[in-house]
């Protein structure tokens, strides 16, 4: 098939490789020039500007976006839908909020063009390993879409969810789940790190790998992490957060939904970024002013 993809960061890059390799003609739009050299050295057809970009496509195009949530998608989708016609396709396939995929579907369909939202799962690893796909949208627009999914996918890796907005919602929720399995492995090894057994926590990880209950790939993550890094000294303890966290548990909120795990887990990438807690301070004077307790000055 032929697509066109938009954004050629971290994993949009591999992913036009991986459409590349299954046969596709794919043309690629990024406003850093340098990366659209890369892949048009592997065949990619590149493009100066989205009007370049979208003369490039034949009708009915299919356009993937594969850009920063928020705002960045909403200003590149008005931008492609200058040059779009009847029956065109839009995917979003970056990790949108739920509510703005069903909004932004109202968006093309007002210009009768189609519109499918993409959760996508894979990482950097997605090359090699294939794409685990979220997608909602139009059962149709999806059929006529599948090869593309059934290219980036590994076998059984992708899935038509529902309607607009159901794709996205179930990716949000699937990087909630993520957000309480890293916790949880954090916190374990932490407890191992500070025991008074000299335990080799590399060689820890890789044999809860072999047959344990806790295995999983974001063990494997973790067991190649500690291999170059035993101690995680090159690393600060900030934890950054994309959204997905806080949308779920928002959620978890408004449908009166028990979520302590996922509550938790976002707090605490909340507290990796506080150098000075003023929290921790209040704490400290409070246990100070009852209970004379000494304080670190």
């Amino acid at each position: 098939m032929e697509i066109g993809m938009i954004g050629l960061g971290k994993m949009g890059m591999n992913m036009v490789f991986r459409l590349l390799d299954g046969g596709h003609r794919v043309v690629v739009f990024n406003r850093t020039i340098s990366k659209e050299e890369t892949v048009i050295n592997k065949g990619a057809i590149g493009s100066d500007s989205v009007n370049e970009f979208m003369g490039k496509l034949a009708t009915p195009k299919i356009v993937w976006l594969m850009v920063p949530a928020g705002q960045p998608t909403d200003d590149m989708l008005k931008e492609v839908m200058q040059y779009t016609q009847k029956g065109d396709i839009i995917i979003d396939g970056g990790n949108s909020y739920y509510k703005d995929s069903i909004r932004r579907a109202r968006l093309c369909e007002e210009k009768e063009v189609k519109f499918m939202d993409c959760g996508t799962s894979g990482g950097i690893w997605g090359l090699k390993n294939g794409y685990c796909s979220m997608i909602g949208g139009e059962e149709s627009t999806f059929t006529h879409c599948e090869p593309i999914f059934k290219t980036l996918a590994p076998e059984n890796g992708y899935l038509h969810i529902g309607p607009h907005g159901s794709g996205h919602f179930v990716k949000m929720v699937h990087n909630a789940i993520e957000y309480g399995m890293m916790e949880a492995y954090a916190e374990g090894f932490e407890i191992m790190q500070a025991c008074d057994f000299d335990i080799n926590l590399e060689k820890v990880s890789d044999l809860w790998n072999h047959a344990s209950v806790v295995r999983s790939w974001l063990l494997e993550l973790a067991h190649n992490a500690l291999k170059e890094d035993p101690e995680l000294s090159n690393l600060k303890p900030v934890v950054d957060d994309s959204g997905e966290g806080r949308w779920t548990l928002q959620e978890a909120i408004d449908k009166a939904v028990p979520a302590p795990v996922l509550a938790d887990s976002v707090f605490m990438r909340f507290r990796s970024r506080q150098e000075n807690s003023f929290a921790a301070r209040m704490l400290a004077a409070l246990r100070h002013q009852f209970g004379g307790h000494p304080v670190h000055k």
